[in-house]
């Protein structure tokens, strides 16, 4: 009996002992490398693990790709078409649109793999799916691999030009997440251009629509704007503990040099939209000179955005402001309206 006691006492020390290391490591472990389908995280079933990689899409942020869209909405009341845009137009553009989400998705979770070592340290990023262990590297880069393939492999049915441009942009993320997001205002410059390559691709699936390049100065400014106000915000975090760990490029950035360039990108925006709406070839194009009274509803949406920013300290989830900020909704719906009344009532 004394042996059955002391091999009963030895195993509920056993249980009872402090789990080592090795046990307390993360489920981001080799052996998911070798099996990444067969088996989900400890504590996480496959329908769980779904939910998590859906997560790691992001799709919140697919409100950037409505920008697609761009090329279609003022191609729809140009004057100058002799075959006016139908259904079928807006067809190929909601498919551009939902493509380019994919791409998206499929950069945000290969952004999360490589960026996972430097989320940990993160307070609100160390809880993504990917940074957390919720879902193994192997299936991460699987979904990455299939969502990109996928999207353009579907993108040569709408076009090759598309198909190119999405590439291109694919390419021009996976060097950002490697090497240029490291370097100061570079960064917001690649981020800018990410948006100018999605509405130049909503032209090229549309075939024979093209957008005119006051629309991609414009589209590149304001994005440059809302790039610059998100780094200044995350600049100004910068104190909460080991916020440095996970972005670096973040020291190499001067707080001023960032409010001045906010304050000349805004402006050169504002600038833009308004020389585009008076810009001989805009008015001929749409038969009207009203475009230009859209404008003090874009230095409003300017204005509103850069105190979310400087007051609010809301800069750092441009996507969240867009979708909850009430007044800032409410100037976009205004904007959209009016200009869709300045293109349609024409004099």
């Amino acid at each position: 009996m004394d042996g059955v006691e002391t091999r009963a006492a030895q195993w509920i020390a056993a249980q009872a002992r402090p789990a080592t290391r090795a046990e307390r490591r993360p489920s981001i472990l080799p052996h998911a490398m070798n099996d990444p389908l067969s088996r989900a995280p400890e504590g996480l079933s496959r329908p769980n693990l779904l939910r998590e990689i859906a997560v790691s899409m992001r799709p919140s942020h697919w409100t950037k790709n409505a920008v697609v869209f761009a090329a279609f909405v003022f191609a729809y009341w140009d004057s100058t078409r002799t075959e006016p845009l139908s259904g079928k137009e807006f067809l190929l553009a909601t498919a551009a649109f939902c493509l380019f989400c994919l791409v998206s998705s499929g950069i945000y979770i290969l952004n999360d793999l490589h960026d996972a070592p430097m989320d940990r340290f993160h307070p609100l990023k160390k809880h993504r799916p990917i940074a957390s262990g919720r879902v193994p590297p192997s299936v991460a880069g699987i979904a990455a691999a299939l969502l990109l393939s996928v999207s353009l492999a579907l993108g040569t049915a709408l076009s090759l030009k598309f198909a190119a441009t999405a590439a291109g942009y694919v390419a021009m993320q996976i060097i950002y997440t490697m090497f240029l997001k490291k370097i100061p205002f570079v960064d917001a410059l690649v981020i800018a251009a990410g948006f100018v390559l999605r509405a130049v691709a909503g032209a090229f699936a549309l075939h024979h629509v093209s957008i005119s390049n006051w629309l991609l100065l414009c589209a590149f400014l304001l994005s440059l704007f809302l790039a610059l106000c998100k780094r200044r915000s995350e600049l100004a975090a910068i104190g909460a503990q080991n916020d440095h760990k996970q972005r670096p490029a973040l020291l190499r950035y001067h707080q001023r040099a960032a409010d001045i360039l906010i304050a000349i990108s805004g402006a050169a925006a504002f600038i833009s939209y308004v020389s585009y709406s008076l810009w001989p070839g805009t008015i001929a194009k749409f038969q009207t000179k009203a475009l230009v009274l859209t404008t003090p509803l874009v230095a409003l949406g300017l204005l509103r955005y850069a105190h979310l920013v400087y007051r609010r300290r809301r800069g750092e989830r441009p996507e969240e402001i867009l979708l909850t900020d009430i007044p800032l909704i409410l100037i976009i719906i205004l904007y959209a309206v009016a200009t869709l009344a300045a293109l349609h009532f024409r004099p």
